[in-house]
């Protein structure tokens, strides 16, 4: 392959397993660029809001959000919340869910688009993952959008404009029904060469594999 190895990756900030797939994918894709005859890989994220209808202030625990929103008994969420952040932690993530902030996270892919038309996607996404999982911050007010946009090198007043005249919503809104096209339920949702899909936060190994599978596929002479 002469072209870069294109990852359209659907995922929501507020989505445990999706940070953790991001994680094991750039691990992944880490291990695959090891061999010098591999494609450049080139990785776009993709707006998918799994709970749309959480306000922007929502007063209460993770534990609380959990029972409300997936009508899970208190003792199976946090059973939950333990499994996943053991499994954050063998990506190297250190989840806190006690002091999760849960928000509505519209405004939060507006600023990823923001920051994607500025090349900066990559860092914002991080940023915000990093921000909403392990330190506790919030995500879905624009002055504190703008406060983490700042930290990665954006212009704070121009972001707080940018959110405010909701400037990328129609790309946010774009992404989700692409989704929608390609039949995303869930996230993490990854679509290799725009053909393959994986769904889920699978291991660095199995993204490494579908890379290299995909990879020779293309490289396949066609038959006559």
């Amino acid at each position: 392959m002469s072209e870069p190895l294109k990852i359209d990756v659907w995922s929501d900030v507020a989505c445990p397993w999706c940070y953790i797939g991001k994680r094991n994918l750039e691990a992944g894709i880490a291990a695959f660029s090891e061999s010098p005859d591999s494609p450049s890989v080139e990785v776009e994220f993709h707006s998918f809001e799994l709970s749309p209808d959480t306000p922007v202030e929502f007063a209460g625990s993770s534990v609380d959000f959990l029972v409300a929103h997936k009508r899970m008994p208190v003792a199976q969420v946090e059973q939950m919340l333990e499994f996943v952040t053991q499994r954050a932690a063998e990506a190297g993530l250190t989840y806190d869910f006690d002091s999760v902030q849960h928000t509505n996270t519209v405004k939060a892919h507006q600023l990823l688009h923001y920051a994607k038309a500025r090349g900066l996607q990559h860092e914002a996404k991080e940023r915000l993952m990093a921000a909403y999982f392990v330190e506790g911050r919030h995500v879905g007010r624009m002055a504190d959008l703008a406060d983490l946009a700042a930290e990665i090198g954006l212009d704070r007043d121009d972001v707080m404009r940018s959110l405010a005249e909701e400037e990328y919503l129609a790309d946010v809104r774009a992404d989700q029904r692409q989704a929608i096209d390609y039949g995303i339920s869930g996230v993490p949702f990854f679509v290799i060469a725009g053909r393959y899909g994986v769904s889920g936060a699978q291991p660095p190994e199995a993204f490494t594999q579908v890379l290299s599978r995909v990879v020779s596929e293309l490289d396949a002479p066609v038959a006559p």
